[in-house]
């Protein structure tokens, strides 16, 4: 592996020990400070944006399940009569479970 130094124009390369400077930030660190914080604000943008089209497919979805239980709650209302509501909870009395069950003991 070539020695760093050998490398071409490695000699101009700028670094905190060479320019001798601090890595607390000053007045001249406003730039950075500008730069980082468009980088966030278009990242949040983008992020928003996501989010909103999220929120519209989803609200969608919300409505579309609103609109169907109003259907079935229409229908529901319209065939049930008092007399045959009497006479599906007398067959749901007589009624015998498809399944045998019993308990296990592990």
């Amino acid at each position: 592996m070539p020695a760093v130094n050998i490398i071409k124009g490695m000699q101009s390369v700028r670094t905190m020990g060479k320019v001798k400077s601090s890595a607390i930030p000053d007045k001249s660190s406003d730039y950075l400070k500008l730069y980082i914080l468009e980088k966030e604000r278009t990242r949040l943008e983008k992020e928003r944006k996501r989010l909103l089209l999220r929120l519209e497919s989803v609200e969608t979805r919300l409505k579309d399940i609103k609109e169907f239980y109003d259907n079935t709650e229409q229908i529901r209302n319209s065939t049930s009569n008092p007399e045959q509501d009497g006479n599906k909870r007398k067959k749901k009395d007589n009624v015998k479970p498809k399944w045998k069950t019993m308990s296990i003991d592990y």
